[in-house]
């Protein structure tokens, strides 16, 4: 069910921009409307990455570690106030920026609010999918991301069937998907009780044992000591991967004219990654709880099985998509996309290939975050970023397209080695906490 719900999000994304492209593009040309669409869902989706899915990670990591060890229960009020303090901050900055992005950046008033409400919804969105995965609730999480995805297209398709028209009735469903997705949640609540009921004579047992104080102990370690501090790095994890994503867009738009059709088509040739790594997210979100006490439980060795095979898998993927690319990458990106572009199939298919390498480095990355080892990994991630985006303001490479595919399959090869080397290092210690 995580594996079909993030998957269908991957092709309802893919599916949501195509329709998009049909009905703001003009005579197969890129329009500004379409452009700025893409400015904005790039914008906000580097900001949702970076403020929330470290919490999505913390819980995640932290519930299924409790899980393993055999405490019972986690307190949410740190985590809590983290997510809180990250979206008041947010607010803190956007609000009085309201006309600078509103005018330079989104050029509508309407996709400022759009970027606003959405980011802010997605704080409880995030919360939530970081608590589901903990408990390994994966069905609910993967319906939880197929609403989010199914509600953004029906706008859409909406305006598609002429109930709606225009950008703004379009770009509505990036704001309203995370109030949709929030349907699930009261069914995971009503699984936890009864799981926890069924659980409840041990859990007692254990918390009357001599054992109890240093449980509870461990609990506020791992909340108040070193939550910020796990926080903190995966920020800037999910900070340099978004960079890897949408620096190509942003650099571009910010260097041309509002009415240059690049940052579109740049976005359109980025979506062949970004398809995958939503696609991915499925493996990442069951990957970490499952690695978080794997190697405490199980031993080194299983702990190596369940990479080897993920990165095996990885390369044979990345391998068919940069063939298929090959083979016909530009027919597909013309008829998807309708514009006249002559996208290059050697180059699209080097985007494969940094692609492969990107989801590698994101199974090498959960492998340092269940072993401790997240600042390091964070180091590694923001080196990569700051390289990618040196490379595409160098101008090395006239054309900014090919310029792109180059160097997001160079900047994915260096971080992928960076943390093969770091997982061959192992763990600093056996009982390391990632949190």
């Amino acid at each position: 069910m995580l594996s079909i719900g993030i998957a269908s999000t991957g092709v309802l994304t893919l599916a949501y921009f195509a329709i998009a492209g049909h009905l703001l593009d003009r005579g197969g040309i890129v329009s500004p409307q379409y452009s700025h669409l893409d400015v904005l869902w790039s914008v906000m989706f580097v900001i949702i990455s970076v403020i929330y899915r470290p919490i999505e990670q913390l819980l995640s990591r932290t519930i299924a570690d409790h899980r393993a060890r055999g405490i019972a229960g986690l307190p949410m009020r740190i985590p809590i106030t983290i997510q809180g303090a990250f979206a008041l901050v947010f607010l803190l900055v956007a609000l009085p920026l309201h006309g600078e992005l509103a005018d330079h950046v989104f050029h509508s008033d309407t996709l400022y609010w759009i970027f606003v409400v959405g980011i802010v919804a997605y704080a409880a969105s995030y919360f939530a999918r970081g608590w589901l995965a903990g408990h390994k609730y994966f069905a609910l999480y993967g319906g939880l991301v197929f609403m989010e995805s199914v509600s953004r297209i029906a706008f859409a398709l909406a305006a598609a069937v002429g109930i709606t028209h225009g950008q703004s009735a379009i770009a509505i469903g990036i704001a309203a998907a995370p109030f949709v997705s929030l349907v699930v949640v009261p069914a995971a609540f009503a699984s936890r009780a009864t799981r926890e009921r069924d659980a409840a004579p041990a859990t007692d047992a254990a918390l009357e044992g001599p054992a109890a104080e240093g449980i509870e102990e461990a609990v506020s370690d791992l909340s108040i000591r070193r939550g910020g501090g796990f926080a903190v790095s995966v920020s800037a994890i999910q900070l340099a991967e978004q960079t890897l994503l949408n620096a190509a867009v942003l650099t571009i738009a910010a260097t041309n004219i509002s009415s240059s059709p690049l940052p579109g088509l740049v976005f359109n040739v980025m979506l062949i990654t970004r398809a995958p790594l939503q696609l991915f997210q499925a493996i990442q979100t069951s990957l970490l709880p499952h690695l978080a006490g794997l190697e405490v439980t199980r031993g080194r060795a299983a702990f190596a099985r369940a990479i080897r095979l993920t990165v095996l898998a990885i390369a044979a993927f990345a391998i068919a998509v940069a063939i298929g690319l090959l083979a016909i990458g530009p027919f597909v990106l013309h008829h998807v996309f309708h514009n006249g572009y002559a996208y290059s199939r050697f180059g699209l298919a080097l985007i494969a290939v940094g692609m492969g390498l990107h989801l590698s480095a994101g199974a090498l990355n959960q492998a340092a975050l269940a072993r401790g080892q997240a600042t390091r990994a964070a180091a590694l991630w923001l080196a990569a970023a700051a390289i990618f985006v040196g490379w595409m303001l160098t101008g090395v490479i006239g054309d900014q397209i090919l310029r792109t595919e180059v160097g997001y399959a160079g900047a994915a090869g260096l971080l992928a080695a960076g943390l093969f080397a770091l997982y061959r290092r192992g763990s600093p210690t056996a009982s390391a906490s990632a949190t």
